[in-house]
């Protein structure tokens, strides 16, 4: 993954961890090919966003009750790898759903981390994040 916005080809691994080609992970769902599944694969794919520097799709899968009138995403942390810890509900027939992760980054060549509870709910069929608290 590059620390710059966009520097990973659609055939490298998906910032998201899983494994996958970004062509055949989230990349679908940046285009607005797919929507998420479940919080989880959301929650990723919005990682993935980030890493990416995708602020259309990150304010597109906010709920409208939280989201931001705009977004400035920051270029220069580098995101390294994504970890989830726990889920609770947000599952295909679930209505709302909180997935814990935590984001490695590289800033200033020193490590950090952002830990995060990321609450989501179903809105209109799809999956959106609300909010979330983060330590």
């Amino acid at each position: 993954m590059s620390g710059a916005f966009g520097g990973s080809a659609t055939g490298d691994p998906c910032p998201c961890g899983s494994g996958r080609p970004y062509d055949a992970c989230c990349g679908p769902l940046h285009r607005g090919e797919g929507v998420a599944r479940t919080a989880e694969q959301l929650m990723r794919s919005r990682y993935a966003a980030y890493a990416r520097g995708d602020a259309a799709y990150l304010l597109a899968t906010w709920h409208p009750r939280t989201r931001p009138d705009s977004l400035d995403l920051d270029p220069v942390p580098e995101w390294r790898r994504l970890e989830v810890l726990e889920r609770q509900g947000g599952s295909e027939g679930d209505q709302h759903g909180m997935v814990e992760f935590r984001a490695h980054f590289r800033h200033d060549n020193r490590s950090g981390q952002l830990h995060e509870r990321s609450r989501f709910s179903r809105r209109g069929g799809r999956w959106v994040y609300v909010d979330g608290d983060t330590s």
